[in-house]
Formats: structure tokens, sequence, C-alpha cells
């Protein structure tokens, strides 16, 4: 019978080699690749530094609405007037009290606007409804840059142009917020 082990410092010696062996592949492919790396990365960083700045012109601009209004009937909803577009149930004789809009469906991120259903967007520009309001329904296809906000039968119509809303995303926006409450 042969003896077939081996003692702990050749295995050790093993274990170093192949650990040496794996730096030396994984440094070298490092390498011969960080130009392309680099490439990618610092691309990368130029494209996200273009979204965050056309971010930026988004929150100190807003977009650029019309403001009207609908109630949450048959002929301005569809048969179940009383459920909104994301499936959220309301009390028709409370629509008001709610602060939910519809908007255009270029608006809405499915058709690739930037809002989606429970954001909330500040309405700035018109006489009396300007506010921070819920995104839960959606206009018909037929309205562009169109905000309709939600409205009890006892509000009577309205319509306010050049409206700008802006997405409401509370830590960003303080600013803006602690400047609407200032003027």
């Amino acid at each position: 019978m042969l003896d077939k082990t081996i003692s702990t410092t050749t295995a050790i010696a093993g274990m170093v080699f192949v650990t040496m062996m794996n730096g030396w592949v994984s440094t070298n492919m490092m390498t011969k690749h960080s130009s392309m790396y680099k490439e990618s990365s610092d691309s990368l960083m130029v494209m996200n530094q273009k979204l965050h700045d056309e971010l930026e012109q988004f929150y100190k601009y807003g977009i650029e609405v019309d403001v009207t209004m609908y109630q949450p009937d048959n002929i301005q909803c569809d048969d179940t007037p009383n459920i909104t577009a994301d499936g959220t149930r309301i009390r028709i004789h409370k629509a008001s009290e709610y602060k939910f809009v519809a908007l255009s469906r270029n608006l809405l991120k499915r058709w690739g606007g930037p809002f989606d259903y429970g954001d909330f967007i500040l309405v700035k520009g018109t006489k009396n409804k300007d506010g921070v309001y819920q995104v839960r329904d959606t206009m018909n296809p037929k309205w562009v840059n169109v905000v309709d906000i939600l409205e009890s039968f006892d509000v009577r119509p309205y319509k306010y142009e050049n409206v700008h809303i802006y997405k409401m995303n509370w830590t960003d926006n303080l600013a803006l917020i602690n400047k609407d409450k200032q003027s």
C-alpha cells in the first residue's frame, strides 16, 4: 500500500500558489480592460449629470398645463364614477375633499410621462386652486397637458391656463414649499 497523503506544508504551498495565480490573472484582466470600464463609467457619469440637470429644470419650472375640473358622474367618467383609474373608491358626495386629480395621458408614466398614480403634485398659478393634489385618475386620450381636479357637484366649472405643476418629492422640494408659504 502506497501512502498518498500530502504534507501540511505542501497543501499550504499549493493554496498560496493558486491564490497568487488567481490574483495575478484578475489583476491582469482588470488592467487590460480598465480603459473600457473607465470609458463606460465616465459615460454613465456624464449621462447621469445630464439627467440630474434636466430634473433640476423640471423642479424649477415645472410643466405648463391647463387646469380644469371634473365631477364623478357617468357623463364625465365611465359607468363606475366612484372608482378612479388606479382603483381608488371614493364617496361621490365628498369628491372635493379628496384633493385627487386626473392627468392627461401624456403626463402619466405608463404613456411616457413623469407622473404615476399615487404621486403628489403641486399646482401653482391658479386663482384659488393652488395646492398639493394626489394623482389618482386618467383623462380621456384627446387631452394633452391638462390636469383635471376632482370636484363635488356643487362646484361651478372652472378652467385655468398656463398653470405649472411640480412633482412633490418631499425632501427635494422643501425649499419650493417654503417659498410658496412665504409668498
